[in-house]
């Protein structure tokens, strides 16, 4: 069985959001799995969502929300056994997900786009197999202020740990691709060629401006980043 997992907490993102993550997963990964929204408010959640609480995390506090994402590597991570994708709440599923079930390796990450010369991931969308690498939650409930210190954020130290461990992989580029630097014209074509899907991508990751509903919309925040409306957007977000 293959685990999907998503985390919500907040009110940053409503229930419709894990509801589309949930919808594009069904489509477009055709082998039995369970799809897995952590939450500390399941309600608005479709009813073939297992909503399952936040796992324990002592959370020091901090700017960065993605540090919850450590409590995954917690053992055990509920019942759940085997391969596990992680998928960040607003990326957009454009191609079949079974390859990154497929794709050999025991941690498997994007490759970060804006610093490539460094051995750091994306976080957006990561897997692994459940109940491994509890030794990353260990060290940063012991150490999170020295952690803090050392990296800006979770996928710096996710990344650090495991390639100093020599268990880091990344995701074939053109599978996992950045709206933002994959997707959209550089300026200042990007005022009139609008943003088109790479060849070869299964999921389109959203970080920072815009998310989803700005790309559907056209709504920008930047000359040099310009945002026309895109359709296609809203044909695979539902």
């Amino acid at each position: 069985m293959a685990n999907v997992i998503c985390m919500r907490w907040g009110t940053k993102y409503g229930p419709g959001y894990a509801n589309r993550l949930a919808s594009m997963v069904r489509r477009h990964l055709k082998r039995p799995h369970r799809f897995v929204c952590m939450t500390d408010d399941p309600s608005g959640l479709d009813p073939g969502i297992d909503a399952r609480p936040l796992p324990d995390f002592d959370d020091p506090g901090g700017p960065e929300r993605g540090w919850r994402k450590i409590s995954t590597f917690r053992r055990p991570l509920f019942d759940l056994e085997g391969p596990t994708l992680f998928l960040d709440l607003d990326v957009v599923v454009v191609g079949d997900l079974g390859p990154l079930f497929d794709h050999p390796g025991e941690f498997l990450i994007i490759k970060d786009w804006k610093r490539p010369w460094r051995p750091t991931g994306n976080s957006s969308v990561y897997r692994f197999n459940a109940g491994a690498h509890p030794e990353l939650l260990d060290r940063f409930m012991r150490e999170h202020a020295a952690v803090r210190r050392e990296v800006r954020n979770e996928q710096e130290y996710i990344s650090r740990e495991l390639h100093r461990a020599g268990k880091l992989s990344y995701w074939p580029k053109e599978w996992c691709v950045s709206f933002k630097y994959g997707c959209m014209a550089p300026f200042p074509a990007c005022w009139w060629r609008p943003a088109r899907i790479p060849a070869g991508a299964r999921i389109v990751v959203f970080h920072g401006h815009p998310n989803p509903p700005d790309a559907i919309a056209g709504r920008s925040i930047k000359l040099t980043r310009h945002v026309l409306p895109t359709p296609w957007v809203a044909e695979h977000w539902k």
